[in-house]
């Protein structure tokens, strides 16, 4: 990161909420997107932190977004509960949603939470993080826009679909946690390349001929990124499209961006989250298989293997101690919302 400052966390919190409602949005969602680009921030998640402020109010401005939608929920079944965000960023749906999942999760073993008619920006582990929380294990997907070319295509058709997977390992010790796009990286890094002005690796993305480039914009303007492990990451990014499109009855990356219509807004779809409670599936056997998983992971830790979000939970601890590291740059730019001056 360029020049920084350093934000306490309660500072950023209330910073992120003015700028939210001084740009028009309804004070419940301000609080929770702050609350979601904070926690991004604070673990140096930077793609996802408080830049990510810049494209709501964009979104809000081109009119793709509500801000004040209220979520409804649906008790579908069972095992299923929906929740419609009404056109709305998904955060205030996802926590609507996420009691009515772990008690369907707890009672039947199994159960899937459906997030329709949303915005999606956030990372997904916040949400997986949550569940494992509650004794949980989690996974969760979502489309975005047609960002992606598949494998041996030329033109965006995939989105760099997320999917994350949570495994709860006890209340002292962080969650086995992974979250990744299936593009070969996140659009948002790509994103702060360019507005840093610095090259990307060739294998993220190809021009409009379909020729690998380092160059960000051509990537982002014309081009299109790549999945990542080429066959592998396309098809597992088709697999998200259909989970989460139209499996829940939403839209597939393609139908977003049809939807933005070039406004350049977020991406406009749905999310689908399982959650598995293993207390349910193991009954007496529950300690000692729990143990088994830890064994597996003392057995990678053993080699030198560096679980998934190692490095995020040391980032929170220098975060919960020091405060949030900022670029000068992009904390000038949100103060002059959050004023009014932009």
């Amino acid at each position: 990161m360029n020049a920084a400052i350093t934000l306490p966390i309660d500072e950023a919190q209330a910073l992120a909420e003015r700028l939210l409602k001084r740009q028009g949005f309804a004070e419940p969602h301000a609080q929770a997107i702050a609350r979601t680009v904070v926690a991004g921030q604070r673990d140096e998640c930077f793609s996802h932190g408080l830049y990510r402020l810049l494209g709501c109010v964009h979104t809000l401005k081109a009119g793709k977004v509500s801000p004040s939608a209220q979520p409804d929920l649906h008790d579908q079944s069972p095992a299923i509960v929906r929740v419609d965000a009404g056109g709305a960023f998904s955060q205030l749906a996802y926590e609507l949603g996420r009691p009515v999942l772990v008690e369907k999760a707890r009672s039947q073993g199994i159960a899937g939470l459906a997030i329709n008619h949303c915005v999606h920006f956030s990372a997904l582990w916040i949400e997986i993080e949550a569940l494992t929380q509650a004794g949980l294990v989690a996974f969760a997907c979502t489309p975005s826009h047609a960002w992606v070319a598949p494998a041996g295509g030329t033109s965006p058709l995939l989105g760099t679909n997320p999917m994350a997977f949570g495994w709860p390992r006890g209340d002292d010790t962080p969650p086995y946690l992974f979250d990744f796009a299936t593009s070969a990286i996140a659009r948002g890094d790509i994103e702060l390349a360019r507005r840093e002005g610095r090259a990307v690796p060739e294998e993220w993305g190809i021009d409009g001929e379909g020729n690998p480039t380092s160059d960000p914009a051509t990537i982002l303007d014309g081009g299109a990124m790549q999945p990542f492990g080429g066959h592998k990451g396309s098809a597992l990014a088709t697999m998200v499209e259909l989970l989460a499109g139209p499996l829940i009855g939403d839209l597939t990356s393609h139908e977003s961006m049809a939807f933005d219509d070039g406004a350049g807004g977020l991406p406009y779809h749905g999310e689908i989250i399982l959650a598995f409670d293993p207390k349910r599936w193991l009954g007496d056997g529950y300690q000692a298989s729990m143990q088994r998983a830890e064994g597996l992971f003392e057995r990678m830790a053993a080699q030198g293997a560096r679980l998934p979000s190692q490095r995020r939970y040391q980032a929170r601890k220098r975060s919960l101690a020091n405060g949030l590291r900022v670029a000068k740059p992009l904390y000038d730019e949100l103060l002059a919302l959050a004023n009014g001056n932009a």
